[in-house]
């Protein structure tokens, strides 16, 4: 689903992140820079997780090291 919709974007920031991603299109651009935000708060959520949940098992077996 879509929802159509009309703002200003900095042409230097939009330019940029054209350039360093090789998108070339502004739609697919902002989808891009979306997506990217989404995935990075995600990652951020994770890691606050650090320290606070107690893992049980071995590593080694798991990747079948032994």
């Amino acid at each position: 689903m879509y929802k159509r919709t009309n703002i200003e974007l900095d042409v230097d920031l939009v330019k940029k992140a054209m350039e360093v991603t090789h998108i070339d299109t502004i739609r697919e651009v902002v989808h891009h820079s979306l997506r990217e935000l989404i995935r990075l708060n995600k990652r951020r959520e994770l890691l606050n997780l650090k320290g606070k949940i107690k893992w049980e098992g071995n590593l080694n077996e798991m990747r079948g090291n032994e």
